[in-house]
Protein backbone atom coordinates (compact mmCIF):
# COMPACT_ATOMS: atom_id res chain seq x y z
CA UNK A 1 0.00 0.00 0.00
CA UNK A 2 2.99 2.30 -0.38
CA UNK A 3 1.55 4.05 -3.44
CA UNK A 4 -1.54 5.34 -1.64
CA UNK A 5 -1.59 8.11 0.94
CA UNK A 6 -3.65 8.93 4.04
CA UNK A 7 -6.41 10.51 1.96
CA UNK A 8 -6.71 7.42 -0.22
CA UNK A 9 -6.90 5.26 2.91
CA UNK A 10 -9.63 7.54 4.28
CA UNK A 11 -11.60 7.20 1.04
CA UNK A 12 -11.28 3.41 1.21
CA UNK A 13 -12.32 3.34 4.88
CA UNK A 14 -15.43 5.40 4.19
CA UNK A 15 -16.39 3.31 1.14
CA UNK A 16 -16.08 0.06 3.11
CA UNK A 17 -18.77 1.29 5.47
CA UNK A 18 -20.93 3.12 2.91
CA UNK A 19 -20.33 2.15 -0.70
CA UNK A 20 -23.34 4.22 -1.79
CA UNK A 21 -22.10 7.51 -0.37
CA UNK A 22 -22.69 10.42 -2.74
CA UNK A 23 -19.53 11.76 -4.37
CA UNK A 24 -20.18 15.25 -2.98
CA UNK A 25 -20.57 13.93 0.57
CA UNK A 26 -17.42 11.80 0.22
CA UNK A 27 -15.51 14.88 -0.95
CA UNK A 28 -16.80 16.90 2.02
CA UNK A 29 -15.84 14.19 4.50
CA UNK A 30 -12.26 13.99 3.24
CA UNK A 31 -11.86 17.72 2.65
CA UNK A 32 -11.24 17.74 -1.10
CA UNK A 33 -13.16 19.02 -4.11
CA UNK A 34 -15.58 16.61 -5.79
CA UNK A 35 -13.40 16.64 -8.93
CA UNK A 36 -10.23 15.71 -7.05
CA UNK A 37 -12.10 13.09 -5.04
CA UNK A 38 -13.55 11.60 -8.23
CA UNK A 39 -10.08 11.41 -9.79
CA UNK A 40 -8.72 9.64 -6.72
CA UNK A 41 -11.66 7.25 -6.73
CA UNK A 42 -11.11 6.39 -10.41
CA UNK A 43 -7.40 5.79 -9.76
CA UNK A 44 -8.13 3.53 -6.77
CA UNK A 45 -10.47 1.49 -8.96
CA UNK A 46 -8.05 1.38 -11.90
CA UNK A 47 -5.15 0.35 -9.65
CA UNK A 48 -7.19 -2.50 -8.13
CA UNK A 49 -7.67 -1.19 -4.60
CA UNK A 50 -11.43 -1.21 -5.13
CA UNK A 51 -12.62 -4.49 -6.62
CA UNK A 52 -16.26 -3.53 -7.03
CA UNK A 53 -19.45 -2.40 -5.36
CA UNK A 54 -22.45 -4.43 -4.25
CA UNK A 55 -25.23 -4.84 -1.74
CA UNK A 56 -25.04 -6.96 1.42
CA UNK A 57 -28.09 -9.17 1.41
CA UNK A 58 -29.91 -10.72 4.38
CA UNK A 59 -29.29 -14.48 3.93
CA UNK A 60 -31.99 -15.55 6.38
CA UNK A 61 -34.63 -13.47 4.59
CA UNK A 62 -33.66 -15.12 1.30
CA UNK A 63 -33.81 -18.71 2.56
CA UNK A 64 -30.11 -19.22 3.26
CA UNK A 65 -30.20 -19.33 7.06
CA UNK A 66 -27.55 -21.99 7.66
CA UNK A 67 -23.91 -20.96 7.27
CA UNK A 68 -21.50 -23.88 6.96
CA UNK A 69 -17.73 -24.18 6.75
CA UNK A 70 -16.26 -27.40 5.41
CA UNK A 71 -12.70 -28.67 5.63
CA UNK A 72 -11.78 -30.56 2.47
CA UNK A 73 -8.93 -33.05 2.35
CA UNK A 74 -7.85 -34.17 -1.12
CA UNK A 75 -6.70 -37.68 -1.98
CA UNK A 76 -3.44 -36.33 -3.46
CA UNK A 77 -1.68 -32.98 -3.30
CA UNK A 78 -0.42 -32.63 -6.84
CA UNK A 79 -0.75 -29.71 -9.24
CA UNK A 80 -3.14 -31.70 -11.42
CA UNK A 81 -5.49 -32.50 -8.51
CA UNK A 82 -5.33 -28.91 -7.22
CA UNK A 83 -6.11 -27.54 -10.68
CA UNK A 84 -9.05 -29.89 -11.29
CA UNK A 85 -10.53 -29.23 -7.82
CA UNK A 86 -10.10 -25.47 -8.21
CA UNK A 87 -11.72 -25.40 -11.64
CA UNK A 88 -14.68 -27.49 -10.46
CA UNK A 89 -15.28 -25.51 -7.26
CA UNK A 90 -15.30 -22.24 -9.22
CA UNK A 91 -18.21 -23.61 -11.27
CA UNK A 92 -20.25 -24.46 -8.14
CA UNK A 93 -22.53 -21.49 -7.38
CA UNK A 94 -23.36 -22.95 -3.95
CA UNK A 95 -19.74 -22.38 -2.87
CA UNK A 96 -19.48 -18.81 -1.61
CA UNK A 97 -15.79 -18.97 -0.78
CA UNK A 98 -13.03 -21.53 -1.10
CA UNK A 99 -9.54 -21.08 0.31
CA UNK A 100 -6.48 -23.29 -0.04
CA UNK A 101 -4.96 -23.49 3.43
CA UNK A 102 -1.86 -24.80 5.15
CA UNK A 103 -2.34 -27.35 7.88
CA UNK A 104 -4.19 -30.62 8.37
CA UNK A 105 -6.48 -30.23 5.35
CA UNK A 106 -6.28 -28.64 1.91
CA UNK A 107 -9.27 -26.31 1.41
CA UNK A 108 -11.78 -24.45 3.55
CA UNK A 109 -15.15 -24.05 1.84
CA UNK A 110 -17.91 -21.63 2.88
CA UNK A 111 -21.51 -22.16 1.84
CA UNK A 112 -24.99 -20.99 2.82
CA UNK A 113 -28.01 -23.23 2.57
CA UNK A 114 -31.57 -23.24 3.85
CA UNK A 115 -31.19 -25.94 6.49
CA UNK A 116 -29.36 -29.16 7.39
CA UNK A 117 -31.29 -31.21 4.81
CA UNK A 118 -30.18 -28.75 2.12
CA UNK A 119 -26.62 -29.01 3.38
CA UNK A 120 -26.80 -32.80 3.14
CA UNK A 121 -27.87 -32.47 -0.51
CA UNK A 122 -25.05 -29.95 -1.16
CA UNK A 123 -22.51 -32.29 0.42
CA UNK A 124 -23.63 -35.35 -1.54
CA UNK A 125 -24.45 -33.72 -4.86
CA UNK A 126 -21.87 -30.93 -5.10
CA UNK A 127 -18.93 -31.17 -2.71
CA UNK A 128 -18.10 -34.87 -2.43
CA UNK A 129 -18.18 -35.44 -6.23
CA UNK A 130 -15.58 -32.69 -6.80
CA UNK A 131 -12.33 -34.03 -8.26
CA UNK A 132 -9.88 -35.38 -5.69
CA UNK A 133 -12.06 -35.04 -2.58
CA UNK A 134 -11.13 -37.75 -0.07
CA UNK A 135 -12.62 -36.46 3.18
CA UNK A 136 -14.62 -33.57 4.59
CA UNK A 137 -15.36 -32.17 8.03
CA UNK A 138 -18.39 -29.95 8.51
CA UNK A 139 -18.79 -27.00 10.87
CA UNK A 140 -22.32 -25.60 11.02
CA UNK A 141 -22.35 -22.06 12.41
CA UNK A 142 -24.57 -21.61 15.45
CA UNK A 143 -24.12 -17.83 15.69
CA UNK A 144 -22.41 -15.28 13.48
CA UNK A 145 -20.47 -13.19 15.97
CA UNK A 146 -18.70 -10.94 13.47
CA UNK A 147 -18.86 -10.93 9.69
CA UNK A 148 -18.20 -8.51 6.84
CA UNK A 149 -15.91 -6.34 8.94
CA UNK A 150 -14.04 -3.58 7.10
CA UNK A 151 -10.29 -3.87 6.63
CA UNK A 152 -8.36 -2.03 9.37
CA UNK A 153 -6.89 0.72 7.21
Amino acid sequence: MSDIDKIDRRILSILQVDGRIAAVELAERIGLSPTTTGERLKRLQKDGYIEGFGARLAPQRLGFGLLVFVEVLLDKTTHDVFDRFTAAVRRAPEVLECHMVAGGFDYLVKTRVADMASYRRFLGDVLLPLPGVRETRTYAVMEEVKSDAPLPL
